[in-house]
């Protein structure tokens, strides 16, 4: 992963509501979820949902697959793999001081 996508990971990640999502998609991963479902609790319009939903999407944090009327969504393990391993690798250069063990997480 190189800076630009990284960048548009964390920019996905930096508003509530799509951190809100992405925490709930991970909570359900592997499963798709549907954007309804995912819906509930927030006091967005559904366009707004979809909006961010879409953000997640463009960034590789989430994937986004059309069944029938429903679109279902579900964590991307593969960019949020990326970019959790851009964070340690490139930033804090894999320092165990910085980031600690798998054990300790």
């Amino acid at each position: 992963m190189n800076a630009r996508n990284a960048l548009a990971g964390f920019a996905a990640l930096a508003h509530p509501v799509r951190l809100a999502l992405f925490r709930r998609l991970c909570d359900q991963a592997p499963d798709c979820v549907s954007a309804g479902e995912l819906a509930q609790g927030f006091e967005t319009p559904p366009s707004t949902m979809t909006g961010h939903l879409q953000a997640l999407e463009r960034a590789g944090l989430v994937k986004a697959e059309r069944r029938s009327r429903f679109m279902l969504y579900s964590v991307d393990p593969s960019g949020t793999r990326d970019l959790v391993n851009f964070l340690v690798d490139e930033c804090c250069h894999n320092r165990s001081d910085i980031v600690g063990t798998v054990s300790e997480a």
